[in-house]
């Protein structure tokens, strides 16, 4: 054993008592309309917003609203006849060229409008960071009202990676001038689907 597994070791085996987390219920939301309230968040924040009915209706918006000549990839295999099927296993390296990337959500926050995406989610880690665009797909049923409750639902995950996405990237550094599309994806959709 090195020194720095010894010191790993150590620290393991002293650590504090488990302690009851604080009530938090004094912070939920409130449940009504919280389709309604997490579309006009994201506008809100910069995200374009589309109400759709089914996957495949969500499949006829991007086909209206991006260009599909450029490469399109999901990790939603309803999609998959429409665009190019994200495979897990391919060198990262290789999605540099990516014009949009469909992913959805594992749940989103109406207080924000934000979207809590999972490695599982994502496919690949970069994915949503390195597509010029990304849409989101977003069940009306896993919209929670607040971020304590999002916490709530996620504290406890099996899950290597995660992070909230509100928006598409942006800045106000240069001159307090917002610009959209600074450091990631330039714009940012969210699909919300009545399931």
């Amino acid at each position: 054993m090195n020194s720095r597994e010894k010191v790993l070791a150590a620290v393991l085996q002293n650590q504090p008592a488990l302690s009851p987390l604080p009530d938090m219920s004094i912070f939920r939301g409130e449940p009504a309309d919280l389709a309604a309230r997490y579309c006009d968040m994201g506008t809100y924040i910069g995200s374009k917003v589309y109400r759709a009915g089914s996957l495949a209706e969500v499949a006829s918006l991007i086909q209206a609203n991006f260009d599909t000549d450029k490469r399109i990839i999901t990790t939603l295999p309803d999609l998959s006849d429409s665009f190019e099927l994200l495979s897990d296993t391919a060198d990262p390296r290789t999605f540099n060229d990516v014009n949009l990337a469909i992913i959805k959500a594992k749940l989103a926050v109406a207080e924000n409008g934000a979207v809590w995406l999972t490695e599982q989610q994502m496919g690949q880690r970069i994915i949503p960071y390195i597509c010029q665009h990304l849409a989101v797909v977003v069940l009306e049923s896993s919209i929670v009202p607040t971020l304590h409750e999002a916490y709530a639902q996620i504290g406890a995950g099996d899950y290597g990676f995660g992070a909230f996405i509100g928006g598409p990237s942006k800045t106000a550094d240069i001159e307090q001038a917002l610009v959209l599309g600074a450091h990631g994806p330039i714009s940012m959709s969210l699909f919300v689907v009545n399931d």
